[in-house]
C-alpha cells in the first residue's frame, strides 16, 4: 500500500478537484504496474494500472489507495474494470465516502468474485487524501469522480 500511497501523491495537482488516488498492481510480491488518478476526463488510478498489463490477472492484487468508483461518470466504473479484467484480490486503504460510491465499489467487487481487504494504512492514506475527498456537507457535486 505504501507504494500505492506514493503513487497517488504524483496526481496531484493534475487530478483536482478528484482525490489524488494511487493503485499498484502486485504479482508474485512485485509491482508488475502503477496507476494514478490523471486530469478530470482522463483515466482514474485503477484502468491507468491495468492499461499496462495483459492476461490473466487472477492472480494479481491490486492495492488502492481508495475504495474504486461504482458508477460510470465521465469515465468508466473503476470497480467494474476490476472485475472484468479478473484481478483476485483488492486491497483498499480507505472507503470512499462520496454518496454516489460509499460502499457501493466495495459491493461490486465482492459481487463480481473479487476478494475485498479493507483499511490498510489508513492513516496514512487519510494523511494524503483527506483534504481532497468529499467530506459531508459539501455538495454531491463537489470532488465528484470522473
Amino acid at each position: 500500500m505504501a507504494a500505492a500511497l506514493a503513487e497517488g501523491r504524483k496526481a496531484l495537482p493534475g487530478c483536482l478537484p478528484n482525490p489524488p488516488v494511487g493503485c499498484v498492481l502486485v504479482r508474485d510480491g512485485q509491482i508488475i504496474a502503477a496507476g494514478h488518478t490523471q486530469p478530470p476526463y482522463q483515466p482514474h488510478a485503477e484502468p491507468m494500472a491495468l492499461a499496462l498489463v495483459d492476461g490473466d490477472l487472477s492472480d494479481v492484487v491490486a492495492y488502492v489507495t481508495l475504495e474504486p468508483c461504482s458508477f460510470h461518470n465521465r469515465t468508466p466504473s473503476c470497480a467494474r474494470e476490476l472485475v472484468r479484467r479478473g484481478v483476485g484480490t483488492v486491497v483498499v486503504a480507505l472507503p470512499d465516502p462520496h454518496p454516489r460510491n460509499s460502499g457501493r465499489g466495495i459491493e461490486m467487487l465482492r459481487e463480481g468474485g473479487v476478494v475485498v481487504v479493507e483499511g490498510v494504512m489508513v492513516e496514512q492514506a487519510r494523511g494524503d487524501m483527506g483534504p481532497y475527498v468529499w467530506q459531508p456537507g459539501e455538495p454531491t457535486s463537489a470532488k465528484v469522480g470522473d
